[in-house]
């Protein structure tokens, strides 16, 4: 069984990504310079966490706005799983689909975990805060994600 997640830390350059979203947009972080990024990465679309931490995300979008952060979700889901979640929970920001992992692995986020007693491989619930100039600020390994927005605001 590989290594336990690894996120990276608090001070690196986040690495740039390029991604076509379902509905067309290209989304890139190098794009995303002079303003904050709020990065997470979670398991998979229409699951009770990940639906509570996007809703959550959505109902405080103004919220982070206003402070100068965009959101931008990252899963190993495809296009089609992200436009079907997308638009049951009317979410307005982008969400990433990386099947084959390339974002995911460059974050340190894919690797072993443990469920009810079961190892294996997976995505840890992750999320990076990203300043203006493309460094992690702050690095959330276990996000509340009833409370996230919250969690992300106590760190600005």
């Amino acid at each position: 069984m590989a290594a336990k997640p690894s996120p990276l830390e608090v001070g690196t350059t986040a690495p740039d990504f390029e991604v076509t979203t379902f509905d067309g947009q290209d989304i890139s972080l190098s794009a995303l310079k002079g303003q904050k990024v709020v990065l997470y990465f979670y398991p998979k679309d229409s699951t009770p966490g990940c639906t509570k931490q996007a809703c959550n995300l959505r109902d405080n979008l103004a919220e982070l706005t206003d402070n100068g952060i965009a959101v931008i979700g990252v899963s190993p889901d495809d296009d089609a799983s992200h436009e079907k979640f997308s638009t049951k929970h009317e979410l307005t920001f982008p969400l990433l689909a990386d099947p084959d992992r390339q974002i995911i692995d460059a974050y340190g986020v894919w690797g072993e975990k443990k469920n009810y007693g079961k190892t294996y491989m997976g995505l840890q619930r992750t999320t990076f805060l990203i300043d203006e100039d493309g460094v992690i600020q702050h690095v959330f390994k276990r996000p509340r994600t009833a409370d996230h927005t919250a969690e992300i605001l106590s760190k600005l």
